[in-house]
């Protein structure tokens, strides 16, 4: 997904609003999954925790997409449009697919085996601190920080007014400041 050229989004608005007028359907299709799919790729990972149902979730949140291209009204971005395509189909994975597994890791003795290991700790104090979190507040988070959706695209893509956003998120960051009080969050 990283290595997916990113084109502007204003210019990828008009195109995709452009062909989807024009049912071109799949034109539209390739050009969300070279703009956008990066960042659904970013958000389906934050969501989920792991690479594989990212993937799964960032294609079936592009066949969604293309199914629902003929009732597309073009309100707000495309990149909203498709977080929140991303959102709902990452909330059903987990409903399904309630994992109980946890892989069992060594601790390292090397130097580069120990950064490692740091960084995977902190990545699961972080996955804790966030699961902590009503699940709203924490699909906001990851949608302000991951997907790096503004504020009114954040209401966009949770069918929310932009106060209501900028509530959840200003409410997730202390809850994260509470749960993680040894840790500089912005």
């Amino acid at each position: 997904m990283q290595a997916i050229a990113q084109v502007p989004d204003p210019v990828a608005r008009d195109e995709i609003a452009a062909l989807i007028e024009a049912s071109q359907y799949r034109d539209a299709l390739a050009l969300c999954a070279r703009t956008h799919g990066a960042i659904l790729g970013r958000l389906c990972i934050a969501l989920l925790g792991s690479q594989a149902d990212a993937d799964e979730a960032v294609q079936e949140t592009l066949l969604r997409a293309h199914r629902a291209m003929p009732t597309y009204r073009g309100e707000g971005s495309v990149k909203a449009w498709l977080c929140g395509i991303a959102r709902h189909v990452c909330a059903r994975m987990l409903e399904t697919r309630r994992r109980g597994r946890e892989l069992l890791e060594l601790v390292p003795t090397d130097e580069v085996g120990a950064d490692v290991f740091a960084m995977r700790q902190r990545a699961r104090e972080i996955r804790a601190a966030l699961a902590q979190l009503k699940p709203t507040e924490r699909e906001a988070l990851v949608l302000r920080y991951v997907a790096d959706l503004s504020h009114r695209e954040i209401a966009a893509a949770c069918n929310l007014d932009e106060a209501t956003a900028r509530k959840r998120i200003s409410r997730a960051l202390a809850r994260l400041r509470t749960a993680m009080p040894d840790q500089e969050i912005e």
